[in-house]
């Protein structure tokens, strides 16, 4: 069903907006060096905006609004469901990460926080090229911001300038490519251009040269390989509380403009782009696999371990257009919906569990920190072999089975290349274990370097006891969020 509804349609993204710009000028006449009036102003407004979206994604209608420049739909309002959630979550574990070193001096880290999660919203709501681009910028000058906080920090300022000028570089890539298509289709809007397409009336060369560059945009925001070359550096070298805010939220907002882009505006062309990803997703599991392995920083190889996750994420996005025919997409985007989902619920445990190791003068950021962490704390030990459990494809957890469901899509689709591309990928799967499997051995079986108990907040262990209990639920009990995310599919490719 769809509605030409205005303001309707926005109701998060104006709520994050009003309040955002309430919270930084409160935060003015905040003394308090651990900034609780400006945290639960933050928490308050992320889960009320979080609530909106959900009542919009429940409702089911999908509403273009301001010339179709936005669309509100099932997908959508589901993605920024799970965003803002994630931006909460990663406030409460990076804030007394970030009081310990100084970070909350002027509640930037709140302010910018609350900016790219509406840099986010942007993304996930934009049907067209120039709004689709407002809100990657907005995202990507607020993460740029965020990684370079700490400006005493030699490391931090050098991973800042690194993720600069490459996300300059696959912004000009993208922005390029979106030129190339205006200058073929006529349009920017993202229906118009699905449209223009189809008719065959475009000179196809063209448009593949544009949607080369279109890609190459894509999957430097989704860290895949060759575009991959500023994960590990910025993940290292960035204040653990922003890692966890480049790695978790943003995820859900760069698969959102992927089908925005790819599915939504150059369905006709699938068979172009999936050759495209297909390549991306074999190098991606290939490289990140391997290259983890080396790793002694566990930033480092969490890193390389979500270039490999995002490369499995993409196997789900080429299964979709099968010899011309789209009945097997509903069920293929699902699975990679579903897979980018769990994977940033997994994320962001693993990185509490590391926020909350780390301690003022110690960053516990190497593999070897992590020893004898079930002799001093057996809970957090605990949530954290079940991430690394469920980020290896170990059944019960969530992970297996999104791994599960993405394979199942790829093999559905009964062409020879895409059983031979689910074979690699456990292959590599199975090669990615070892890595997992090590700091798991470290937590159980190696001595503890210190024999100092670990403590935290109140509101530190409640939530990431619930983050660690939901992996596991979540994997006992898969099928709500399962059918979640392919009815949210199934109604958004339906309008």
């Amino acid at each position: 069903m769809i509605e030409n509804m205005a303001w309707s349609s926005v109701w998060p993204e104006i709520v994050l907006l009003v309040m955002t710009c309430v919270i930084a000028m409160v935060d003015l006449a905040v003394r308090s060096p651990r900034r609780n009036l400006t945290y639960a102003l933050s928490l308050g407004t992320l889960l009320v905006v979080s609530g909106l979206a959900a009542a919009q994604a429940m409702d089911g209608k999908t509403w273009y609004a301001f010339g179709n420049m936005v669309v509100s739909d099932s997908m959508g309002n589901w993605l920024k469901c799970f965003a803002a959630l994630s931006v909460a979550v990663t406030l409460v574990y990076g804030r007394p990460y970030a009081a310990d070193r100084g970070m909350l001096g002027g509640g930037e880290i709140f302010t910018l926080g609350l900016f790219s999660l509406l840099g986010m919203f942007v993304m996930i709501s934009g049907n067209h090229f120039l709004v689709l681009y407002l809100g990657l910028e907005l995202l990507t000058l607020c993460s740029y911001a965020l990684v370079a906080l700490r400006r005493d920090n030699a490391n931090a300022t050098e991973a800042a300038m690194k993720y600069f000028v490459l996300g300059a570089l696959a912004s000009g890539f993208l922005l390029y490519g979106l030129s190339m298509l205006y200058g073929a289709t006529g349009s920017l809007d993202v229906g118009a251009v699905f449209k223009a397409v189809a008719s065959g009336q475009i000179k196809h060369q063209v448009m593949v040269l544009g949607l080369v560059f279109v890609v190459c945009g894509l999957a430097f925001k989704l860290g895949v390989v060759p575009f991959h070359m500023w994960v590990p550096d910025v993940y290292q070298g960035a204040p653990t509380a922003v890692t966890l805010m480049i790695a978790g939220a943003p995820k859900l907002a760069a698969f959102a403009i992927t089908m925005r882009l790819l599915v939504e505006g150059l369905l006709p062309l699938a068979i172009d782009w999936q050759q495209m990803l297909a390549l991306l997703a074999m190098a991606s599991l290939l490289v990140g696999n391997l290259a983890a392995i080396a790793q002694t920083n566990l930033k480092r190889m969490l890193a390389f371990s979500t270039i490999s996750q995002m490369g499995f994420m993409l196997l789900g996005l080429i299964s979709g257009v099968v010899n011309g025919g789209t009945s097997s997409a509903a069920n293929a985007y699902s699975s990679s919906m579903f897979y980018v989902v769990t994977y940033v619920l997994t994320t962001l445990a693993t990185f509490g569990v590391i926020l909350l190791l780390a301690r003022d003068g110690f960053e516990s950021e190497e593999v070897s920190d992590l020893a004898g962490l079930n002799q001093r704390s057996p809970l957090y030990a605990a949530v954290m072999a079940i991430c690394l459990f469920s980020l290896a494809g170990v059944p019960p957890l969530v992970g297996f089975y999104a791994k599960l469901s993405v394979l199942q899509a790829l093999v559905s689709t009964g062409s020879s290349w895409a059983l031979w591309l689910a074979v690699f990928a456990v292959l590599m799967s199975l090669i990615g274990s070892f890595y997992y499997l090590r700091v798991i051995k470290v937590m159980y079986f190696d001595p503890p370097l210190t024999a100092s108990t670990v403590s935290a907040p109140l509101d530190v262990r409640v939530v990431l006891s619930i983050n660690g209990a939901l992996v596991l639920l979540l994997g006992l009990m898969p099928g709500g969020l399962m059918a979640l995310c392919a009815q949210a599919i199934v109604r958004t490719l339906g309008s």
